[in-house]
């Protein structure tokens, strides 16, 4: 394994052999990273997070409790998921199958997961995304598109610092209220 000198891994952490664990990143109790994955930076793991072989998670990232990243789930950076969210490898899952293929998942930079979503694989979260707890999202996301419900439908738009700019098919602001950015994304269809 290749844990940096300045990782902090908690000692009920598994970190097999050939998982990088990136500067500064925490591993927290009980989590289980495998060999094959790659952890970058500044990132944070809460407690029994699970990162399956070659799942790949970018710089910055706060993984929260009980998280399941399995093979073909890429995170890149400055990207938060929240407690117990899962994310799914196989679109047609069976006990025994010759026939299993990885789907991948692509989460942008900076979106965000709530708590006990599901992500289907085969989608692609896009940047600054804000996906609901316990949403269930089965399909592409916009970026800086608000994702509810299940399964998740696009529900307004938020800022990159995360305030929601509108909802539903409302216009947004020209700036966000909370920081001044600019709403250069308009979701409405």
């Amino acid at each position: 394994m290749t844990i940096t000198e300045l990782a902090q891994v908690h000692p009920s952490a598994t970190v097999e052999a050939d998982a990088v664990v990136g500067p500064r990143t925490r591993v927290w109790h009980g989590c289980h990273v495998r060999a094959g994955s790659r952890i970058g930076s500044d990132c944070s793991l809460g407690f029994a997070v699970y990162v399956d072989t070659g799942v790949v998670i970018g710089d910055r990232c706060k993984v929260q409790n009980h998280v399941s990243l399995y093979h073909g789930v890429v995170l890149e950076d400055e990207v938060f998921v929240g407690p117990s969210a899962v994310f799914t490898n196989d679109l047609t899952p069976r006990a025994q199958s010759p026939d299993w293929e990885v789907s991948p998942t692509l989460v942008r930079r900076g979106a965000s997961i709530g708590a006990n979503a599901t992500v289907v694989c085969g989608v692609e979260i896009g940047a600054w995304a804000m996906i609901g707890a316990g949403a269930v999202v089965t399909a592409d996301v916009p970026a800086n598109a608000l994702v509810l419900g299940v399964p998740g439908r696009v529900r307004g738009q938020v800022c990159t610092c995360g305030h929601v700019l509108a909802h539903d098919h409302a216009a947004p602001p020209e700036h966000c209220s909370r920081c001044g950015r600019p709403s250069t994304i308009d979701l409405r269809s």
